[in-house]
């Protein structure tokens, strides 16, 4: 199989979907890989080391399409690609579609296979292509909170973890997942007072048995949220429900309840948000002021660290990559079911129910569409 390696397009994405290591062992189980020029530049990853690894450097990303079968990125296509995305094309990237009718609509319209790294799930509920992109958005989230509560940033001038005398600052994560539980372990870890909430009363009480003293866990509800963000000083939005769009748990009408200056971070950005006030920010203007308060709601967090996050990111996709190679993307998505839940469109259907029901569409099952 022929498999292309594009340079992300979307403004300061500066990841790539695979490293030199990734492609020699690509090459090895004898396919071949197009990488575009300087796809890896921003991770530290020379155009050298990918002909090391036995990649073709192209510089027409248009020459990729025309030449790929699959194609391979870390963010969703941006619109300049979508007229080179083919029927026959296999696109493996995160897509977050629930939260973009747009992008999913044109999607469909290319008849494209497109698996969508965050619902690529294990029979355990795992999601192991965003597992790592989110052990780096949680230390990101309170790094980013914390420097946006200096007063020079818009913050109220609290030091998350105090001096002898004076009190911690206080953190609130809502979310007990994988971002919560990272986010929690650096508040922990810069002596703040954490408070982390979850509806899953047996995730609480694993985080029980591993957090340290200065975490608190408590069953999440509008009462408690209501509550604890009248004295927090960084909020952090942890929460995903797999494929669907995040509910909105801070409401505008919530922030007058909140310090001046408080730091929300809403690492649910990708999948809509889950503060009502929150809207998408970049690397390069994060955050924004509304009734006081300052919101953090950048879209690619993890695209701040690139020579941490493309390496996390490659270690894993390397595997489904291989499996849809190897063994051809029916027989994979028929035998794996973790690559099969990725799948959210194909030849033209919304193949995954979260995605379709959260865009009021009409889904079709993938088995109905492959006997087609």
């Amino acid at each position: 199989m022929i498999i292309g390696v594009l340079k992300e397009r979307r403004a300061q994405e500066n990841r790539v979907s695979m490293t030199p290591e990734g492609v020699e062992i690509i090459m090895q189980h004898g396919h071949r890989v197009l990488v575009e020029v300087d796809a890896g530049k921003a991770s530290g990853l020379s155009d050298e080391a990918y002909i090391r690894g036995g990649a073709e450097i192209l510089e027409d990303p248009k020459e990729i399409f025309q030449r790929a079968e699959m194609i391979l990125g870390v963010r969703e296509p941006q619109p300049s690609e979508y007229g080179l995305i083919r029927e026959d094309h296999i696109l493996l990237s995160f897509l977050h579609l629930a939260a973009s009718e747009d992008l999913a609509l044109s999607l469909l319209k290319t008849g494209a296979l497109c698996i969508a790294y965050e619902t690529i799930q294990r029979d355990d509920g795992s999601l192991p292509l965003l597992t790592p992109m989110s052990e780096i958005a949680g230390p990101m989230a309170i790094q980013e909170g914390a420097k946006y509560l200096e007063m020079a940033q818009g913050g109220h001038g609290v030091l998350l973890g105090g001096v002898p005398g004076v009190d911690p600052g206080t953190v609130v994560i809502i979310g007990g997942g994988v971002v919560g539980l990272n986010a929690a372990k650096m508040a922990c870890g810069l002596g703040a007072k954490v408070y982390v909430l979850d509806k899953d009363l047996d995730r609480l009480r694993y985080l029980s048995d591993v957090m340290p003293r200065n975490s608190f866990l408590l069953m999440s509800s509008p009462a408690t949220i209501r509550k604890l963000i009248r004295e927090a000083d960084v909020v952090v939005g942890a929460v995903l429900v797999p494929g669907k769009k995040t509910p909105k748990l801070i409401t505008r009408d919530m922030l007058k309840e909140m310090q001046p200056g408080t730091v929300l971070v809403d690492v649910s950005i990708d999948q809509g948000g889950c503060f009502e006030t929150s809207k998408e920010t970049t690397h390069s203007k994060p955050t924004y002021t509304l009734d006081g308060i300052v919101h953090y709601a950048v879209g690619n967090m993890p695209g701040a660290v690139p020579k941490t996050s493309t390496i996390a990111l490659a270690n894993v996709s390397l595997h489904y990559v291989l499996e849809i190679a190897n063994r051809g993307w029916k027989e994979a998505i028929r035998t794996n079911r973790e690559l099969a839940r990725g799948a959210n469109i194909l030849r033209g259907h919304i193949t995954s129910k979260p995605v379709a029901d959260s865009l009021g569409r009409e889904w079709v099952p993938l088995d109905e569409v492959l006997t087609n």
